[in-house]
């Protein structure tokens, strides 16, 4: 069996792909690079014509969404405590989380990245309304974790990995000040486990400090 492997930028959407490998205990190898690569290291456009992060190589199978990314991990590893299988009454909830994460958090949260650290000076009020738009989608977030610790069946799944992932951009965009006390409680249950620790570690680095080329 070929090795799984990842290439990935510090604390970016790759982060969900490298957390849930770590998650499932999967050995991988761990390409790292300056962001955004397609400008800082070029040759990545061989690997990935697109220049986005991620890209993973499984075998014959290569991927580039992240959400998709860790369903693939999930299902394809099954049985495990990450993935919640199609016969349950729970798995159409457990997919629009997982996808609810990127499509409707982080999809905002990259214009505030982009206006407010990659191009300040330029779009400022873009910025303003799309950190808004995060914060008036994370209410979704929050009534969900009005009755449990976690977003399905009161359990760590993929779909925490997904939305966790929106919740440490938030922090690196300055925007974690705003959650709500049950957020803020959630978001710590997610970064102590050991797997996020260890994903963390494997990286090495975060947004916060540039990583040279």
């Amino acid at each position: 069996m070929s090795m799984i492997e990842l290439w990935h930028c510090p604390d970016a959407r790759s982060f969900r792909v490298l957390w849930a490998l770590e998650e499932l205990g999967l050995p991988y190898k761990l390409h790292l690079m300056p962001f955004p690569p397609r400008v800082r290291q070029p040759a990545y456009l061989e690997i990935n014509p697109l220049g986005t992060i991620p890209a993973m190589q499984d075998g014959a199978t290569f991927m580039t969404e992240s959400a998709a990314i860790v369903q693939y991990l999930a299902t394809r590893h099954a049985p495990n405590d990450l993935v919640i299988q199609p016969d349950h009454p729970t798995y159409g909830a457990w997919l629009n989380w997982l996808h609810f994460g990127e499509a409707t958090l982080t999809f905002p949260q990259t214009l505030v990245l982009r206006y407010r650290q990659l191009e300040p000076g330029r779009a400022e009020h873009v910025a303003d309304d799309y950190a808004k738009w995060f914060m008036s989608r994370l209410r979704h977030v929050d009534r969900a974790l009005a009755e449990d610790d976690y977003l399905c069946l009161g359990r760590f799944t993929a779909a925490d990995i997904s939305v966790g992932y929106a919740l440490l951009l938030a922090e690196q965009l300055k925007l974690s000040g705003r959650f709500t006390p049950a957020i803020q409680a959630y978001w710590a249950r997610l970064k102590s486990r050991p797997a996020f620790l260890a994903a963390k570690l494997a990286q090495k680095h975060d947004l916060s400090e540039p990583l040279s080329s």
